[in-house]
């Protein structure tokens, strides 16, 4: 807790979050007063009909309804060319967003993400996979996305894969209370396809006659074909369940001390049952933000705290889900159902596990029981995390032209993790005594695991602005210049546990920690960099604006530490010339031009946190040559590390059309091109102390289209209809890798034998694609067992004859309508992609003939359905990487759709509205398999998204 107790220290904030706020100002056309949106695009804000880079701001209005766990979750599908993709439906699944595709291949590829002038760090708290989770989705009011250069620019070295800017909501006025509730109820609505026991049975029988399985309980394993007791286990129905989950909050704002002191303050409680048994999330959550202005409005004050406490038991994934797919259906889930109490069972707990007699004792072998492997362990993750930060800005009194403005933030958070077995709990392997079974496993209750972290991150941004209006050629002129300062710190400590395990008896384990230095870790990164800005408007229709900001990163060698960071952006106010100033029909239409370019240097994730220094490590306490005597090894290093640098290109137009803004929109295309990729390459023997290391290799680059269309049809006192469209087009390319052909993707790797990776970055090619074989089929369309094209025609079939493919797709799309009929309102979101490959991993891995060989003569992995028709007797190089399990993944998703009803003056001076909604509603899609929806396109015990009914209600007074 000592980070918690730390007085709010000098700290940063690195950017001013992006919010969508309003201001009165006149309409050029007619006299009257609307009101425009002011986008806060980081050390600074504009006016939207004024921005010369790619930005899309997503208000309050435009998020996505119903269960919201995470903030990612509000905008997905909302802004073109931005792809968020979770690992699956799980309470904290961790989110991949890619904005414009990502400019890396090994290298950091998530956005910069702010949060009210906090940047989040890249290193997320240990326990916690979703970053986003940490802050309470109903103290947002509007996001900001930055996608080119010449808007992201400003922001440096953690910039070149986009910025999210994140706004939550503020008090002011009169007094008003909200108070939302809701109840969600969440099912699966799709299984692995797997064989029930009939049909299992029956397709053993078939195959296998000669085996020595045994079928069900209680039969010989000495004799063939002998049959016990048989049971219909559907082992994906025991674990999943049916959810209950809940989330309220209570908001206070308004402005106190004669409405001189603005103020909001909110509390929140969130619990998500999982769909799987015992993946269970708890949130709470509070904020407080305080905005006052002094001094006759030269100084306004900015104070934001907001914290997080949330706990989630962590399951173990693949034992659970992958041994519900693959678990024999012929076997029962508990001990009351064999009738039998004899040793086979008894040591279990009530659960069922296959066993053998080895040593004059009966030990399980083969698969755990995928229930008991939820019911018997629990991995608790509590965080408590603190994002707070206070900004002053000050415009001096003697020149109300010239501001200060000084940024103070922290992100510190404190995680405390641990796994727990039962005393029946199957957990680990040993070796029995005497027998060559490797396979027999052990019982370790109480702790295994125990790890303590604590982050500490500080962010100090000052700098001076001078901004003046002219009546003039020269409308308007900005120039501003500053200091950043961001430090990032992680430390923690790590304790496994074994036991004594000679005897195999559970009540004789000894339990004591492994003795290893390495289990603490302490981990320190630090940016410094310098801005500068500036915007100069002539006429009010041509805009100009230049940045330049440079980095200094802790991450590379000292000389070679600093990198500068330029743009420029034109933007031509067409619609402000004289032939069009008039128009009843050209409400705004706005040309924009920009370049510029960024920098990259995150590679902690693959490279540590030292990669350019010379250092060592010592090594593990239980394998030393002399008792008590430590011995060091050297870290692998690469001092000639420096930036990876992203140069984009873009143009873009804005448009609004007819009366009452009919529709309005954004068109743009643009061009990256990466440089001095840093990448994780092979390293000839006896280089930089290890086989694969990071080096700055070669470049690639991003081509894209982007459309973004809002259509109001209908508009009036009653009604109000809404029409909302993105798409965004983006193909990328690895130009070259230096003196290397490819270099193997992240996280694509196949879940059968070993080392076999479908995902490359290959010259030539789009990032990430797999290499593959052309399979070959019938007459019927049938797969031909081994048999693939020989691509290069030199009769012989080997590696030569793969090709590549592209697995993540190139368009997506979102759609959304909202209507408002009276008291009445209705809103739907859709989103989708067109192309790009899933990899059906479970219908390889479960879908040839010898995955079903019983093992021992006594368990059996159950098989897919297409294992009945399946050609594939066995897998070879040519049936693991067939593209024939490469299937299509478009697909059409309802993200929700919600119908609510305002109930005016419920009781006085109370609005009340009641909603009902549905996530999740359906799918549309041509693959096979779990779901289509798949980042890195591998499908493997995928924790499949439930869909989820939610109802509710908001109270206002």
């Amino acid at each position: 807790m000592k980070n918690f107790t730390t007085v709010l220290k000098i700290a940063p904030a690195f950017l001013l979050a992006s919010s969508m706020m309003h201001a009165q100002i006149k309409d050029s056309t007619t006299n009257e007063k609307a009101i425009e949106e002011v986008v806060l695009i980081g050390y600074g804000k504009q006016k939207k009909s004024d921005l010369t880079g790619s930005i899309t701001s997503v208000g309050e209005k435009e998020f996505n309804k119903g269960a919201i766990v995470s903030a990612d979750q509000l905008i997905n599908g909302k802004a073109p060319g931005v792809r968020i993709t979770n690992t699956g439906g799980s309470p904290d699944s961790a989110p991949n967003i890619r904005i414009r595709g990502g400019s890396s291949i090994s290298a950091q590829n998530n956005p910069l993400i702010v949060i009210d002038g906090v940047p989040l760090d890249f290193v997320n708290a240990a326990g916690s996979a979703n970053p986003l989770n940490l802050v309470n989705p109903n103290d947002i009011e509007s996001f900001s996305i930055l996608k080119d250069a010449s808007a992201t620019a400003i922001y440096g070295s953690r910039a070149s894969n986009g910025v999210i800017i994140i706004t939550t909501k503020k008090g002011g006025g009169k007094l008003k209370i909200n108070f939302n509730t809701n109840v969600s109820v969440g099912e699966v609505t799709k299984f692995a396809d797997v064989m029930n026991s009939k049909d299992f049975v029956d397709y053993v029988s078939k195959y296998f006659p000669d085996s020595k399985w045994k079928l069900g309980v209680g039969g010989s394993a000495s004799a063939p074909n002998t049959t016990g007791t048989l049971y219909d286990t559907n082992w994906q129905d025991a674990i999943y369940r049916t959810s209950v989950s809940t989330d309220n909050n209570l908001s206070v704002s308004g402005a106190l001390f004669d409405k001189k002191l603005p103020v909001r303050l909110s509390l929140g409680y969130n619990r998500t049952e999982g769909v799987v048994k015992t993946s269970d999330y708890e949130r709470f959550s509070g904020a407080l933000r305080i905005t006052p202005t002094l001094f006759d409005k030269h100084l306004k004050i900015d104070v934001n705290a907001k914290g997080i406490v949330s706990d989630l038991n962590a399951i173990d994934q693949d034992a659970a889900i992958g041994g519900a797919i693959s678990m024999d259906p012929t076997k029962p889930i508990y001990l009351s159902q064999t009738g039998l109490s004899g040793n086979p069972y008894n040591r279990f707990g009530g659960f069922y596990q296959n066993t053998a007699l080895v040593s004059n004792q009966y030990n399980a072998i083969g698969q755990s029981n995928p229930l008991a492997v939820l019911l018997q362990r629990t991995a608790p993750q509590n965080i408590k995390k603190l994002l707070g930060n206070v900004e002053l800005d000050y415009k001096m009194h003697f020149l109300p032209e010239l501001r200060a403005v000084v940024n103070l933030g922290m992100e510190t958070s404190e995680s405390n993790l641990e796994t727990v077995f039962g005393n029946n709990a199957i957990q680990t392997y040993r070796l029995v005594s005497g027998a060559a079974t490797p396979n027999d496993y052990v019982f370790n209750p109480g702790v295994n695991y125990r790890e303590r972290q604590n982050i500490l991150n500080k962010t100090l941004d000052s700098y001076l602005v001078y901004e003046k209006n002219y009546s003039g050629f020269v409308s308007h002129f900005l120039i501003q210049g500053g200091y950043s300062y961001q430090s990032f710190r992680n430390e923690g400590h790590k304790d496994e546990f074994r036991y004594n395990n000679e005897s195999g008896l559970r009540e004789s384990f000894v339990q004591f920690p492994l003795l290893n230095p390495n289990n603490n870790y302490y981990n320190l990164t630090n940016l410094q960099s310098f801005i500068g800005r500036t915007n100069i408007d002539f006429l009010n229709k041509y805009l100009f604006t230049a940045t330049l900001r440079a980095d200094a990163s802790s991450l590379f060698r000292k000389d070679i530490r600093w990198g500068y960071f330029p743009s420029v952006a034109f933007a031509w106010k067409i619609n402000e010339e004289n032939f069009l100033k008039d128009s009843k029909s050209v409400r705004e239409l706005k040309l924009r031009l920009g370049w510029g370019q960024t920098g990259q240097q995150d590679i902690t994730q693959i490279a540590g946190y030292y990669p350019s220094r010379a250092l060592f490590q010592e090594g593990n306490a239980g394998s030393q040559y002399f008792p008590g005597i430590g011995t060091y090894s050297a870290i692998p290093f690469n001092d000639e590390l420096t930036w990876e640098k992203a140069t984009t290109m873009n143009a873009g137009l804005d448009f609004s059309l007819f009366k009452n803004n009919l529709i309005t929109g954004s068109l743009d295309v643009y061009r990256t091109e990466t440089s001095d990729l840093l990448a994780k390459v092979p390293y000839p023997s006896g280089q930089f102390l290890t086989n694969e290391f990071v080096r700055n290799v070669g470049s690639t680059e991003n081509n894209g289209v982007e459309l973004n269309l809002t259509i109001n049809p209908v508009k009036t006192e009653n009604i109000n209809w809404s029409v909302s469209g993105n798409m965004g087009y983006n193909k990328g390319k690895v130009k070259n890798l230096d003196q290397l052909e490819l270099i193997q993707g992240q996280d694509g790797g196949l879940p059968v034998g070993t080392g076999n990776i479908l995902a490359y970055n290959a010259v030539g090619y789009q990032p990430f694609s797999a290499n593959v074989y052309e399979q070959v089929y019938d007459s019927n369309g049938n797969p031909l067992a081994g048999v693939v094209v020989d691509r290069n025609n030199d009769g012989i079939i080997n590696t030569k004859d793969k090709y590549f493919t592209a697995i993540r797709p190139n368009w997506t799309y979102g759609f959304s309508t909202s209507f408002n009929y009276k008291k009445f309102d209705f809103s739907t979101s859709l989103r989708g992609q067109i192309g790009g490959k899933v990899f059906n991993a479970r219908k390889l891995s479960q879908g040839y003939r010898q995955s079903s060989v019983p093992q021992n003569g006594l368990s059996v992995n159950n098989a897919n359905s297409y294992a009945a028709v399946s050609p594939f007797d066995n897998i070879t190089d040519t049936v693991i990487y067939s593209d024939f399990f490469l299937e299509d993944a478009s697909f059409l998703r309802m993200d929700n759709a919600t119908v609510g009803y305002l109930i005016e003056n419920a009781f006085k001076g109370t609005n009340i509205r009641v909603y009902a909604s549905v996530n999740n509603a359906f799918v549309i899609t041509k693959y096979k398999g779990v779901d289509p929806e798949n980042f890195n396109g591998i499908d493997n015990n995928f924790y499949p998204r439930p869909r989820v009914y939610t109802v509710g209600f908001n109270l206002n007074f």
